[in-house]
């Protein structure tokens, strides 16, 4: 471990785990009480529960595919996985790089399961508001983009601090 040292190191690994079995935790329970295509309202006109698969990635990306894309979203999301776990042992002391990390590093974990087990990424999660939907999603897609949006704030701090 070069300068994020094995205390930092852990954490971060603890947060990832935490993410994923939240994440797989959700999906069970989703699984286990929704039929495909379900819905529950949470908050009528803005918030439902459901239960949908996605083969492909964020937006449906690739889902129309043969099947080829399963695989290949598996050896991404372990790539990158991998990658992630590497700068965490190099910047795990820089809090919210290695926080944003974490985050994405648990969802993408997640969604890896999912399509080892299932074949296809569980969704649930629907927002929306009169007739614009917000594709379905879960507890993973939200720390991906969460730890995205992160990464981004993280790098518009340094730049300024640069200055």
């Amino acid at each position: 471990m070069a300068r994020g040292g094995a205390g930092a190191m852990k954490r971060w690994l603890v947060l990832a785990a935490a993410i994923v079995a939240l994440d797989q935790a959700s999906k069970f329970a989703v699984l286990q009480v929704f039929s495909f295509g379900e819905r529950h309202a949470v908050l009528p006109g803005l918030f439902d529960l459901t239960l949908v698969y996605n083969r492909g990635a964020a937006f449906s990306f690739l889902a129309g595919a043969s099947g080829w894309q399963r695989w290949f979203f598996i050896g991404l999301g372990l790539a990158a996985a991998t990658f992630i776990v590497w700068l965490l042992a190099r910047h795990g002391t820089q809090r919210l790089f290695a926080f944003a990390l974490a985050l994405i590093l648990g969802g993408a974990i997640g969604n890896v399961i999912d399509r080892v087990v299932h074949g296809q990424v569980v969704d649930f999660l629907l927002v929306y508001w009169q007739r614009w939907y917000w594709p379905a999603f879960n507890v993973a897609d939200s720390a991906i983009t969460v730890g995205a949006v992160l990464l981004i704030v993280d790098e518009l701090r340094r730049v300024r601090r640069a200055r």
